[in-house]
Protein backbone atom coordinates (compact mmCIF):
# COMPACT_ATOMS: atom_id res chain seq x y z
CA UNK A 1 0.00 0.00 0.00
CA UNK A 2 1.61 3.27 -0.90
CA UNK A 3 2.42 6.05 1.72
CA UNK A 4 0.57 9.15 2.20
CA UNK A 5 2.64 12.13 0.58
CA UNK A 6 2.11 14.37 3.03
CA UNK A 7 3.70 13.40 5.88
CA UNK A 8 5.71 15.65 8.77
CA UNK A 9 8.74 17.39 7.77
CA UNK A 10 11.57 18.37 9.66
CA UNK A 11 11.46 21.93 8.64
CA UNK A 12 11.12 24.57 11.25
CA UNK A 13 7.86 26.31 11.27
CA UNK A 14 9.09 29.77 12.05
CA UNK A 15 11.51 29.54 9.12
CA UNK A 16 8.02 28.25 6.82
CA UNK A 17 6.24 30.99 7.94
CA UNK A 18 8.79 33.42 7.28
CA UNK A 19 8.83 32.34 3.92
CA UNK A 20 4.75 33.11 3.48
CA UNK A 21 3.91 35.59 0.46
CA UNK A 22 1.98 37.99 0.45
CA UNK A 23 2.29 39.58 3.82
CA UNK A 24 -0.57 39.43 4.84
CA UNK A 25 -0.98 35.66 5.10
CA UNK A 26 2.46 35.52 6.60
CA UNK A 27 0.88 38.04 9.31
CA UNK A 28 -2.36 35.85 9.67
CA UNK A 29 -0.08 32.51 9.34
CA UNK A 30 1.71 33.82 12.20
CA UNK A 31 -1.39 34.04 14.07
CA UNK A 32 -3.33 30.99 13.22
CA UNK A 33 -0.22 29.45 14.53
CA UNK A 34 -0.33 31.19 18.04
CA UNK A 35 -3.91 30.49 18.08
CA UNK A 36 -3.50 26.61 17.29
CA UNK A 37 -0.66 26.50 19.48
CA UNK A 38 -2.48 27.73 22.55
CA UNK A 39 -6.01 26.17 22.06
CA UNK A 40 -3.92 22.68 21.61
CA UNK A 41 -1.17 22.89 23.62
CA UNK A 42 0.47 21.20 20.78
CA UNK A 43 3.85 22.30 18.58
CA UNK A 44 3.77 22.95 15.43
CA UNK A 45 4.74 20.80 13.12
CA UNK A 46 5.39 20.63 9.11
CA UNK A 47 2.97 18.76 6.79
CA UNK A 48 4.70 18.61 3.39
CA UNK A 49 6.28 21.88 2.24
CA UNK A 50 2.59 24.54 3.08
CA UNK A 51 0.56 22.73 6.18
CA UNK A 52 1.31 23.36 9.67
CA UNK A 53 -0.40 20.51 11.94
CA UNK A 54 -1.12 20.14 15.93
CA UNK A 55 -1.24 16.96 17.30
CA UNK A 56 -1.65 13.62 15.64
CA UNK A 57 -4.64 10.75 15.31
CA UNK A 58 -4.82 7.20 13.23
CA UNK A 59 -6.92 7.17 10.62
CA UNK A 60 -8.40 3.87 9.30
CA UNK A 61 -10.48 2.82 6.50
CA UNK A 62 -12.85 -0.62 6.04
CA UNK A 63 -10.57 -1.22 2.85
CA UNK A 64 -8.10 -2.04 5.91
CA UNK A 65 -5.79 1.56 5.26
CA UNK A 66 -4.10 3.04 8.44
CA UNK A 67 -1.95 6.09 8.65
CA UNK A 68 -1.62 9.12 10.59
CA UNK A 69 -2.75 13.02 10.48
CA UNK A 70 -2.66 16.08 12.32
CA UNK A 71 -5.85 16.35 14.45
CA UNK A 72 -5.92 20.13 13.35
CA UNK A 73 -3.89 22.54 10.74
CA UNK A 74 -3.72 25.35 8.41
CA UNK A 75 -2.41 26.68 5.57
CA UNK A 76 -1.60 29.97 4.36
CA UNK A 77 -2.14 29.80 0.70
CA UNK A 78 -2.78 32.87 -1.32
CA UNK A 79 -5.92 32.46 -2.10
CA UNK A 80 -7.27 31.69 1.30
CA UNK A 81 -6.35 30.26 4.46
CA UNK A 82 -7.34 26.57 4.39
CA UNK A 83 -7.76 25.03 7.99
CA UNK A 84 -7.96 21.72 8.56
CA UNK A 85 -9.80 19.16 11.18
CA UNK A 86 -12.53 21.70 12.05
CA UNK A 87 -15.01 19.98 9.60
CA UNK A 88 -17.13 16.82 11.66
CA UNK A 89 -21.45 16.76 12.76
CA UNK A 90 -20.68 17.78 15.89
CA UNK A 91 -18.94 21.25 14.46
CA UNK A 92 -21.85 22.32 12.23
CA UNK A 93 -23.39 25.25 15.28
CA UNK A 94 -20.18 26.16 15.84
CA UNK A 95 -19.18 26.69 11.82
CA UNK A 96 -22.55 28.06 10.64
CA UNK A 97 -21.38 31.22 13.53
CA UNK A 98 -17.71 31.35 12.55
CA UNK A 99 -18.39 33.73 9.86
CA UNK A 100 -17.60 34.31 6.35
CA UNK A 101 -16.20 30.93 4.75
CA UNK A 102 -16.39 28.10 2.18
CA UNK A 103 -15.93 24.64 2.89
CA UNK A 104 -14.74 21.07 1.33
CA UNK A 105 -14.76 17.47 2.17
CA UNK A 106 -11.85 17.92 4.71
CA UNK A 107 -11.23 22.12 4.76
CA UNK A 108 -12.61 24.93 5.90
CA UNK A 109 -11.41 27.99 3.46
CA UNK A 110 -11.60 31.88 5.12
CA UNK A 111 -10.47 35.01 3.05
CA UNK A 112 -9.40 36.74 6.11
CA UNK A 113 -8.71 35.84 10.06
CA UNK A 114 -9.53 39.21 10.76
CA UNK A 115 -13.31 38.68 9.64
CA UNK A 116 -14.30 35.76 11.38
CA UNK A 117 -14.90 35.00 14.76
CA UNK A 118 -11.75 34.24 17.02
CA UNK A 119 -13.64 32.85 20.12
CA UNK A 120 -15.69 30.50 17.20
CA UNK A 121 -12.53 29.39 15.70
CA UNK A 122 -10.69 28.48 19.29
CA UNK A 123 -13.74 26.53 20.33
CA UNK A 124 -13.92 24.55 16.76
CA UNK A 125 -9.70 23.93 16.98
CA UNK A 126 -10.44 23.20 20.72
CA UNK A 127 -13.11 20.19 19.74
CA UNK A 128 -10.92 18.81 16.32
CA UNK A 129 -8.07 18.59 19.58
CA UNK A 130 -9.81 16.65 21.66
CA UNK A 131 -11.43 14.53 19.16
CA UNK A 132 -10.54 10.66 18.50
CA UNK A 133 -8.87 8.95 16.08
CA UNK A 134 -10.60 8.46 12.72
CA UNK A 135 -12.19 5.26 11.84
CA UNK A 136 -14.62 6.01 8.50
CA UNK A 137 -17.71 4.30 8.43
CA UNK A 138 -18.39 0.81 6.23
CA UNK A 139 -19.41 2.43 2.14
Amino acid sequence: MAEPKTQPTAVPVAEFLAGVEPERRRVEGQRLCAIMTEVTGEEPVMWGPSIVGFGLMRYSYATGRTGDWMRVGFSPRKAALSLYGLRAEESAELLAALGPHTSGVGCVYVKKLEDIDEAVLRRLVALAAARGDYVAPPR
